[in-house]
């Protein structure tokens, strides 16, 4: 049975989720012989969007694909790279048409083609997206042919989160949850093959509120003024998941969750 390992980690906020990303990665590529690396990277430049030049080192320390979510517009300077063609930095495919970059990206992983798909959910969002069960739907449909397709859902409610993967299960491989910075400690394989998490985690500051200093999102608490969040700035962990994928069917194989610190082994 050819198996495709695949590393997914979780959100990377700021430059302390990026120093810990780039110092770990490579060993854990090494550890779980990765295949694949998707890192959604919504939050890695100042919390708040992604920059090239912060986009490119992820490339550069072995990150195959980078996922984001609702923060991706924040740095427009990103929107050149993400309208590239086959551009491995997608969005959120559920926004419509017309938005800078593409919702997915297929990628040949040891000969086989890799479909990472990218949604937004719509619950406690604030977002009025078109829906992600019928634009997944469609797209399985009408645009994809790999066997192999791992889903990242950016949403809130936990809920719609279990509803999409139950929706999808055994079309396919995997449905991770990103956004709430928090991981769950629901992993599991659905009867039809399809690996499913709530949510798999933060790479970012572990002394934190979702990766911001817990003292103004205090203070926003307290007061109900919209404070400017800002990122802290401490020992990071890396969150994330590890899939096994059965490359002949597409069924996972297996799901395990990670977490590594920044300055553990």
């Amino acid at each position: 049975m050819k198996k495709i390992s695949a590393l997914v980690l979780g959100d990377v906020v700021g430059q302390p989720g990026c120093r810990a990303l780039f110092f770990k990665l490579p060993g854990l590529i090494k550890k779980y012989k990765a295949d694949l690396v998707v890192v959604n990277g919504e939050n890695a430049s100042d919390g708040f969007g992604i920059l090239p030049e912060d986009a490119e080192k992820f490339f550069s320390k072995g990150v195959d694909v980078i996922t984001t979510g609702n923060h991706i517009w924040q740095k427009r300077e990103i929107y050149p790279l993400m309208d590239k063609e086959n551009s491995s930095i997608i969005r959120p495919a559920n926004y419509p048409p017309g938005v800078p970059g593409s919702g997915s990206v297929t990628v040949n992983v040891k000969g086989e083609d890799v479909t990472v798909l990218n949604l937004l959910g719509r619950v406690r969002m604030g977002m009025p997206v078109d829906c992600p069960f019928r634009h997944s739907s469609d797209f399985l449909k009408k645009h994809n042919k790999s066997k192999i397709v791992i889903v990242d859902f950016h949403a809130e409610d936990v809920m719609e989160k279990e509803s999409l993967a139950w929706y999808l299960d055994g079309k396919v491989s995997a449905v991770v949850g990103t956004h709430t910075h928090v991981q769950t400690a629901d992993e599991r394989i659905l009867p039809g093959g399809t690996a499913y998490i709530t949510d798999i985690g933060m790479t970012g500051p572990k002394d934190s509120v979702i990766g911001t200093k817990p003292e103004i999102s205090i203070e926003r608490s307290l007061t109900q003024l919209p404070l400017k969040v800002e990122v802290a700035d401490n020992e990071s962990v890396i969150h994330g998941v590890h899939l096994l994928i059965d490359a002949e069917s597409g069924k996972a194989v297996s799901i395990d969750r990670i977490v590594q610190s920044e300055t553990g082994e």
